[in-house]
């Protein structure tokens, strides 16, 4: 039956009934008569050459085929009336889920989340943030902010910027530390990366020392125990601008070491609403150049 047929007035009066097991109390709801419920009941059994219902004495009752038709129907209308709920003053409010690794979210999204709120208010944007372990699908995620170098597997991934790492401690730290040769003497901080201090001292053109500090699972960790004079951490630096101008972090070395940057994805297989659309453009809108002048 194609869905130009559908007899909707029935379904609708099938399903009430289904659930009051009465065609009086779904004609309450419906505001119509218990006769209109049950003529629209009976049309639709003719239409489909089917009983939906055993009539009893004192009540209703379904049979196989109309206990098969009902959680569908109540199933669709749900889904129709929720997202009917979501118009308001001609705009559609739709929830979007995004996962972002967390120093991300706190060193740059954050303080500009306002803006894209105002820009887009009828979208519910809805943040997860993780340490870069995340799965698209099995999260129930949208869209990701991910670390790494733009490949992962039957995945759709946008550049947004690089974001190089460098060596960040404390002020009192900092004193101790004069050339990077230096570092062999304080305790280092780890990611779970463990080739990332090693790339560090080849860009620095140093031996690599024997690393003996704490590991941490996120760079967020890393920067907040090395500002506690726990260690010397190697961070995202551009993610830490704000700590760095207040001197909370002090970056004792200006050698970097790029090993990863950070994009926006999304899984090729996931149909691209109308909120995500809105988030990618604007997010994407933010790393655009000035145009010169």
């Amino acid at each position: 039956m194609e869905t130009s047929q559908l007899p909707l007035n029935a379904l609708r009066a099938f399903e009430a009934s289904a659930r009051h097991c009465s065609f009086t109390r779904a004609g309450m709801e419906l505001f119509v008569s218990q006769t209109a419920v049950s003529h629209h009941v009976k049309s639709l059994e003719d239409l489909l050459g089917v009983k939906l219902f055993r009539r009893l004495p004192r009540g209703l009752a379904l049979t196989d085929e109309g206990a098969a038709l009902a959680p569908v129907l109540t199933d669709a209308f749900r889904r129709v009336t929720a997202t009917m709920s979501r118009f308001e003053e001609g705009h559609f409010h739709e929830v979007v889920t995004v996962g972002v690794v967390a120093t991300f979210a706190v060193g740059w999204l954050m303080e500009r989340l306002p803006a894209f709120h105002q820009a887009h208010p009828y979208l519910d944007l809805r943040i997860m943030t993780n340490n870069n372990r995340v799965d698209l699908a099995g999260d129930g995620l949208d869209l990701a902010i991910r670390f790494g170098d733009g490949s992962w597997r039957g995945t759709e991934a946008m550049h947004l910027i690089a974001s190089p790492l460098s060596p960040v401690c404390s002020p009192m730290m900092a004193t101790k530390l004069t050339q990077p040769a230096d570092l062999a003497r304080v305790e280092l901080l780890r990611s779970y990366r463990a080739d990332e201090w090693m790339r560090w001292f080849e860009a620095a053109g140093t031996p690599k020392p024997v690393l003996r500090g704490m590991m941490f699972d996120s760079s967020l960790a890393l920067a907040e125990a090395a500002a506690r004079g726990v260690g010397v951490a190697l961070v995202p630096i551009n993610m830490f601008e704000r700590n760095l101008d207040d001197g909370r972090l002090v970056q004792p070395f200006e050698t970097t070491v790029s090993t990863g940057d950070y994009w926006l994805t999304r899984l090729k297989s996931h149909p691209v609403t109308a909120g995500m659309q809105a988030f990618e453009n604007w997010l994407l809108q933010q790393f655009v150049p000035p145009a010169e002048v």
